[in-house]
């Protein structure tokens, strides 16, 4: 089961309760004070990892809370600090914190492995009345408590990170597309929204290149407003690098399909606009030679207006141009991670 959010109220450790003594060994007299400092509790922090893909875990338990510190003790002992508690998540995941009102604060992204946010700071450890003595009040009998830790909701949001998204409405063949590149496996069948949820594959481009593709959600009309699947899944391609817009020729007119992708993109924002982006007509198998050309000179004619270079026609099924695909998506990646132009950086390649 694939879940992307969740929210969960994390507890920071108490501190440890001062201690008050007085040291009392034979033939010492005065012996004086010698209550020890409570040990400072444990703090909480969210920390990613690769082991995991999804926010599963976080359905059964929501409250997690770091471990107490201990008292202090009587000759001067410091009691032991609470151990910090470490909450694994998913590499990709956004941790945002839920202020009164409702209101949320996005506090840290953890994109790389082990990465860690201090989400609860740990409570202080209260004072012994050793720390308390004075040349007036040279035996003090008072101790402070240890403070409480921080304690928080927070909101889990989870955002895959691909390098190419796969854009389009509903069964414009983009989970055919994966499986065919990929090892994935997402559901594949001859209605809309088959695909619930995003799936991700590597394809290989040759030469040792490699690329992972995130197949998304269909859009529809009025996507970013949350109609359809919405922006539950549209902030699933905001940490790709680049985006492959996918129409089906056979069943939709090229230019106000991909005006609706695009009207949805600028609408949802995010730097989604701004990706380097790819056109592709899938099905190339069910129309014909002619139609095909047609619908090829509208795409370009599109793509002219848009800024977009790259143009192409396949049929994942039939194995039609998929060469050719492998060569787009690899100039695409290239596109995408290039960090400057030639232009940019004052050098030669």
């Amino acid at each position: 089961m694939f879940i992307d959010i969740a929210k969960v109220h994390v507890t920071a450790g108490k501190g440890g309760d001062g201690c008050v003594s007085t040291r009392r060994e034979k033939y010492v007299p005065r012996g004086g004070p010698d209550g020890g400092n409570g040990g400072q509790g444990g703090s909480v922090y969210v920390v990613a990892t690769s082991e995991s893909s999804t926010l599963l875990d976080f359905r059964y338990r929501r409250r997690y809370q770091a471990e107490d510190g201990r008292p202090g003790g009587g000759r001067r002992k410091t009691g032991a600090d609470g151990n910090d508690l470490e909450i694994p998540v998913p590499c990709g995941t956004s941790v945002l914190r839920i202020a009164e009102g409702e209101d949320e604060v996005l506090i840290g992204d953890l994109l790389e492995p082990g990465q860690r946010l201090l989400v609860a700071r740990s409570g202080r450890g209260g004072k012994g009345n050793w720390e308390f003595r004075s040349a007036r009040n040279q035996t003090p009998m008072k101790a402070t408590e240890g403070r409480s830790g921080e304690a928080c909701d927070l909101r889990l949001e989870l955002k895959l990170i691909a390098d190419i998204g796969l854009v389009g409405a509903p069964n414009a063949g983009k989970s055919t597309l994966l499986s065919v590149l990929t090892a994935a496996r997402p559901k594949v069948a001859d209605y809309p929204f088959t695909t619930l949820i995003p799936n991700l594959g590597i394809v290989d481009l040759g030469d040792f290149v490699s690329c992972t593709l995130a197949d998304i959600p269909g859009l529809i009309d009025g996507a970013s407003e949350g109609k359809g699947l919405g922006h539950e899944f549209l902030r699933h391609i905001e940490r790709t690098r680049a985006l492959l817009l996918m129409v089906d020729p056979s069943t939709e007119a090229i230019g106000p399909a991909l005006d609706m992708l695009m009207s949805e993109l600028n609408d949802y924002g995010h730097g989604l606009p701004d990706l380097p982006r790819a056109v592709a007509l899938t099905k190339r198998d069910l129309i014909g030679d002619e139609t095909a050309a047609e619908h090829l000179h509208a795409a370009r004619l599109w793509a002219d207006e848009h800024g977009v270079v790259e143009v192409i026609a396949f049929s994942a099924v039939a194995s039609l141009g998929l060469a050719e695909l492998r060569h787009l998506l690899r100039r695409l990646y290239r596109q995408a991670i290039r960090p400057l132009s030639i232009e940019d950086s004052g050098t030669e390649a």
